[in-house]
């Protein structure tokens, strides 16, 4: 092992690790001080991307962090973190309708100045939504707290994607590896493939989903028990959402608000694509082989618990700030950053990273019966590999 490698598995006290975990709010940061400052001229309004480029030239650049937290790690700072994060996010939704609805489009400077806020509105606010809103949403959804899981529900429904919720949580983690799951991609599978699959498949699974929570697949639509139906109420509360935007912001808010959270959903999906590309599970229970990680040291503290989403699916109620790290999982080749666009703009490219990575593991399509046997180190949350197998 290098020393650069022995430096980035030494633990961190957990300050030091607190306070790393405060990138987590430059994105977010960023986007709010564009919008309280908005609305922008032509040339001001593009200076506002760059911040996403140096985002995505340190997460290139950023070292591996193999690093495990520490037993005694407290709870309630990264709580206060998640709370933040939360009410930046609303705020930044508000102020997108706000400085949007003061646009208009009735001279030649306010179509030019409206365009060029477009830009930075889908780029910089829909990766933000992406990034830290659904991120935060994703950690929210996972908590036992009843009102903590309506505050996730909440910032899906700021994207318009509030199934995600329950797809994610009863219809992903149980199925993930396998054919039934939408959310998995499958190897070879290009992103657009994989997109136009798994959009309308997550949200028919969730839907059903509802219907067995309340207690008959087969409930019909007029049925009373469809008003506690967790997906009806979050399409009633997004079509509610935008129709209360268009009427009091205008068509201009309207387009702003619906083009970021689009953004926001194709980040999302892409997340879902890199995660699982290729891997199919070997037994009932979900190993840390069956999710794609990254050791990306940018990653893991700008994007709370997304970064090593091996342990996150050992047990989907383990906080952002506990997840560990596993060297025996894919890694994906760069970090989030640099691999999402990889995957969205130069899709073959990634799918002959991810198949190399795949081949050198052993796993996916090139996993053997013989290695699917062989008992890696034991976990206190994992099963043994010869369970997995049976």
């Amino acid at each position: 092992m290098s020393v650069a490698e022995t430096q980035s598995s030494q633990p961190l006290s957990n300050l030091r690790a607190f306070a790393l975990h405060l990138w987590a709010f430059v994105l977010p940061l960023i986007t709010l001080c564009f919008w309280l400052t908005g609305p922008h001229a032509f040339w001001a309004s593009f200076l506002w991307l760059a911040p996403i480029v140096v985002l995505v030239y340190i997460d290139n650049h950023a070292p591996p962090d193999h690093r495990q937290p520490l037993p005694d790690i407290p709870s309630w700072p990264y709580r206060l973190q998640v709370y933040a994060l939360f009410a930046i996010q609303i705020a930044n939704y508000a102020l997108c309708v706000r400085v949007a609805s003061r646009l208009h489009v009735d001279t030649l400077e306010g179509v030019v100045q409206t365009v060029a806020m477009l830009v930075p509105t889908m780029v910089l606010t829909g990766t933000t939504a992406g990034y830290s809103g659904i991120v935060t949403a994703h950690e929210l959804i996972h908590r036992r707290n009843p009102i903590e899981f309506t505050m996730g529900r909440i910032l899906l429904v700021g994207v318009l994607y509030e199934h995600f919720a329950t797809e994610h949580v009863r219809g992903h983690h149980p199925r993930v590896g396998t054919l039934e799951d939408p959310a998995t991609a499958r190897f070879g599978e290009t992103f657009v493939q994989f997109f136009w699959r798994t959009l309308p498949a997550q949200f028919v699974s969730a839907w059903k989903l509802e219907k067995v929570r309340l207690g008959d697949p087969n409930l019909p639509w007029y049925s009373p028990r469809m008003l506690q139906h967790r997906v009806l109420q979050g399409v009633v509360a997004e079509i509610t959402l935008l129709a209360c935007i268009g009427h009091y912001a205008g068509f201009i808010a309207f387009m702003f608000y619906f083009f970021q959270a689009r953004t926001a959903v194709y980040l999302l999906e892409t997340v879902n694509y890199v995660e699982h590309w290729g891997l199919l599970r070997a037994g009932k229970k979900v190993a840390s082989v069956d999710s794609w990680d990254t050791d990306n040291w940018f990653t893991l503290y700008t994007l709370i618990g997304l970064s090593r989403h091996a342990d996150h699916h050992a047990q989907a109620s383990r906080p952002y700030q506990k997840l560990r790290y596993f060297s025996e999982s894919a890694k994906m080749p760069f970090g989030y950053y640099g691999t999402i666009l990889t995957a969205l703009f130069r899709n073959a490219r990634y799918r002959e990273l991810a198949t190399a990575e795949l081949q050198q593991k052993g796993l996916g399509p090139f996993r053997s019966e013989a290695s699917a046997r062989v008992p890696t180190h034991r976990h206190p949350l994992r099963a043994p590999a010869q369970e997995l197998a049976s």
